[in-house]
């Protein structure tokens, strides 16, 4: 079941990272990039205090692990061919001062285990900008293919992951998860409405 888990994740994120990358130059979908950059900066961040935390491998985490080229990948993909609405706002740099307060904590105190709890944090405020993208717009401007993968590969992940804090970056992922598809079902369901008045 281990490497069942490894593969089946990896395999997911490279899905995901390609299936993001052709939408995003079709112009099909137009992903927050603040929310991409938080992710990458919390992603590998988590990673190493992870490492840091314990002698565990990388596929130890493989879901962290495979999130990191993900993110990097999606974030290049909308800076390079994103539309001028995915860029930063002043809401995005506000959350993005909140990152940089977290990583210099964790410069300074090296404590691998609270500063990977405010990763997490750093994970669920990484959602915000493209969250507040739907309200504001009343519109999905995501992939519901996508983000059901993106549902599925903790769900798996959770196999092979070794420690609380993998089992954790898993738990958190799903719960994110399902709460965007929610939110993005909800908008979706609420322009029927409003199209049909």
């Amino acid at each position: 079941m281990r490497e069942f888990s490894i593969y089946s994740v990896s395999a997911i994120n490279l899905i995901i990272t390609l299936r993001y990358g052709i939408l995003i130059y079709k112009k099909s979908i137009q992903p927050a990039l603040a929310m991409w950059v938080f992710f990458s900066i919390a992603v590998i961040m988590s990673l190493v205090t992870y490492m840091a935390d314990g002698h565990y491998s990388f596929v130890d985490n493989i879901l962290n692990t495979t999130d990191v080229v993900l993110a990097l990948s999606v974030s290049l993909f909308i800076l390079i061919f994103g539309d001028r609405t995915s860029r930063f706002t002043p809401f995005d740099k506000g959350c993005l001062i909140v990152v940089t307060l977290i990583i210099v904590f964790w410069f300074f105190t090296q404590n691998h285990l609270i500063t990977n709890f405010l990763i997490q944090a750093i994970l669920i405020i990484g959602y915000f900008p493209v969250v507040k993208r739907m309200w504001e717009t009343k519109s999905n401007t995501e992939s519901f293919s996508i983000w059901i993968l993106m549902l599925i590969a903790p769900a798996i992940s959770l196999l092979s992951s070794r420690g609380f804090l993998a089992s954790l970056y898993s738990w958190r992922a799903i719960a994110c998860v399902s709460l965007l598809l929610l939110i993005m079902i909800s908008v979706k369901q609420f322009g029927k409405q409003h199209a049909q008045n």
